[in-house]
């Protein structure tokens, strides 16, 4: 099923293996003509707008965009208990970790009277966006608030898509995990137009509009946080979801197998690589991969995804070039199934997450590790990173100099300031600094 890259025998540079490697991915500027008007129209009518764009495309136009608090608090009641017992292991790991995140500011003591603080002040307001399309994501919930408010944000807003076949209001998984989280602005849109309502607001319909817009979503959510982009602030772009396996002989082909279709039931356009020096075992893996991929609900959906020119095995000579295969791809999960996989783990640089050994699949990642399982897709884990309680965080200098501190430095300053042609800013000094 997996077509077949095969790099033994050569030295690729990076270069070429960000022109052979397997690679999907979607083109978002493709779509930036479709949502600009979208954008625009909700910011110029808001909820009238978003309401109206949202009955187009999803077939449905709520009541009311806010949902109400009965609605939010209802849908715990009619929550599976295996479902809420999942969802508060998952709130009680997801916490613990992100809580350990935040940083501890510090004063940096430069000389006597002369200090710099760095503060992390929480963004006032944010905006969280989960989707409602293929599937439903009371976990991208749970990855977007927690982190939001073990950060100190006040104010946040979850928005999703309107369901038909539950009244209008977002899938009801959905608001029961807002409730658990003690989350109770509910918007009923999604697309294009959530994020527009979500960077503009609307004063008539009180409607505060945020500061900052995360999570993940379709190549129209992706587009749209573009264009708002500088408006507001986004964590990211997010692309299909992908997998990377870095594996040898070692490792457990049935568990790979099932691991590489887990993420292709995502998505048409999700990606599955397998990067191996064994092709003895890429063999074995590839027929587990017939063997089970018929099996799962999605099947038709894993099919598309695992045939894609996105997904494939790439076959390497040895580790070392399995490692400089695996950084280059820089996959949004990276498993890891080698001999001493922890040691081979920490020689890895570029992924968004890394799942360490046989018994550390995505899937753990995506629910319950206590990890965020929001992150950087399509080779952005080069520079990006997922997402985490700094997301929300913003880092801020105090800096505070006393006169004898100031006098200290204030000839050097001058000097820069001449040097630079900005004269005024030496003058600020000197009125300071020298005797009248």
């Amino acid at each position: 099923m997996l077509k077949v890259t095969d790099l033994r025998g050569q030295t690729p540079t990076t270069s070429a293996l960000r022109r052979v490697l397997p690679r999907g991915g979607v083109d978002v500027a493709s779509v930036i003509h479709i949502v600009s008007p979208i954008i625009d129209a909700v910011k110029e009518s808001g909820v009238g707008a978003a309401l109206d764009y949202g009955e187009k495309f999803d077939g449905v136009r709520p009541d009311a965009v806010r949902v109400p608090a009965g609605v939010i608090e209802a849908s715990v009641e009619q929550l599976d208990p295996k479902v809420k017992a999942g969802l508060e292991e998952a709130i009680r790991r997801i916490r613990a970790v992100h809580a350990d995140q935040k940083p501890t500011g510090q004063t940096t003591q430069l000389a006597p009277g002369a200090s710099v603080t760095e503060v992390f002040l929480p963004i006032s307001r944010v905006g969280l966006y989960v989707p409602g399309g293929k599937a439903v994501y009371p976990s991208s919930v749970l990855m977007n608030a927690i982190p939001a408010q073990e950060a100190g944000v006040d104010s946040l807003v979850v928005c999703s898509p309107p369901q038909a076949e539950h009244d209008g209001w977002p899938h009801p998984s959905i608001l029961a995990a807002c409730a658990m989280l003690g989350v109770d602005e509910v918007w009923a849109v999604g697309g294009a137009q959530a994020v527009a309502l979500m960077a503009y607001g609307d004063d008539e319909a009180q409607l505060e509009p945020v500061d900052k817009i995360t999570g993940p979503g379709n190549i129209f959510v992706a587009a749209a946080k573009r264009v708002v982009n500088g408006v507001v602030g986004i964590d990211a772009e997010a692309g299909p979801s992908e997998i990377a396996v870095l594996a040898d002989d070692s490792a457990d082909p049935k568990f790979v197998a099932l691991d590489l279709i887990s993420q292709a039931e995502h998505d048409e356009n999700a990606a599955s690589v397998l990067i191996t020096d064994s092709e003895e075992f890429a063999r074995i893996v590839d027929a587990e991969i017939d063997r089970h991929a018929a099996e799962t609900l999605n099947a038709e959906r894993a099919a598309t995804a695992l045939g894609g020119a996105q997904s494939g095995i790439v076959l390497v000579d040895d580790l070392e070039a399995g490692i400089a295969v695996a950084d280059a791809y820089a996959a949004e999960h990276l498993e890891i199934h080698t001999r001493n996989a922890a040691e081979v783990a920490r020689r890895i640089t570029h992924a968004g997450a890394i799942f360490v050994g046989p018994y550390s699949p995505v899937p753990l990642g995506d629910y319950i590790a206590g990890s965020n399982h929001v992150l950087p897709t399509s080779g952005t884990a080069r520079f990006n990173p997922g997402l985490t309680t700094h997301t929300f965080l913003r880092p801020v200098n105090l800096i505070e100099y006393d006169e004898t501190a100031l006098k200290e430095v204030g000839q050097h300053i001058i000097a820069l300031s001449e040097d630079e042609q900005l004269p005024a800013h030496g003058e600020a000094i000197k009125a300071r600094t020298e005797e009248n």
